[in-house]
């Protein structure tokens, strides 16, 4: 798939979670330590900006306190629009070099909306399907970067699982989250 495609696939996702959610949902705990339904979707919802303006691009500031549904249906039709229109912008940073900002996106933040699904998912009291195939890809590519991703704080310590564990557990694990976690009923 494209940048774009794969946005659009992901963040759709994404969206059919949030909108199985009540409004007593959004405080429910997510398995990230500290972190409720709500947070989960403020997080996609607000580090994007600060990402995409080193390629220039201005995203519209979203509030996500009153109605986390439309706040993630904003950022994601305002991401799909400047995968579509400015996808072949150049993003650059100090750490990763140049690349198109759509390449950018796609790599850190439809990923994260990828990875975010299954905590959310869970945080609604469902589970939530990754895909095996895509779970292994994408853990033999952060593997090789653990030391580095662990440093940066965005995954907390790896969660052991089973030798038998399916690719989705593994991967779960390896970012941080006990793949039994289920939010308390």
């Amino acid at each position: 798939m494209s940048p774009a495609e794969q946005h659009a696939h992901d963040a759709q996702r994404f969206a059919a979670l949030t909108e199985t959610a009540s409004a007593d949902d959004w405080s429910r705990p997510a398995p990230v330590e500290g972190w409720t339904a709500r947070d989960v979707v403020r997080h996609l919802v607000e580090w994007l900006p600060g990402f995409v303006s080193r390629a220039g691009v201005e995203l519209t500031p979203v509030p996500v306190s009153e109605d986390p549904v439309a706040a993630w249906r904003a950022r994601a039709d305002e991401v799909q629009r400047v995968l579509e229109e400015q996808g072949d912008v150049v993003y650059a940073s100090p750490m990763l070099g140049e690349m198109p900002l759509a390449v950018a996106i796609n790599q850190f933040y439809t990923t994260d909306i990828w990875m975010h699904s299954w905590d959310l998912a869970r945080a609604l009291g469902a589970d939530f399907d990754l895909g095996e195939e895509r779970s292994a890809q994408t853990l033999a590519g952060m593997q090789p970067m653990d030391a580095v991703l662990r440093s940066s704080g965005q995954f907390g310590p790896a969660v052991p699982v089973p030798d038998d564990a399916s690719a989705q557990e593994r991967f779960v694990g390896f970012i941080g989250r006990d793949p039994a976690w289920h939010a308390a009923s």
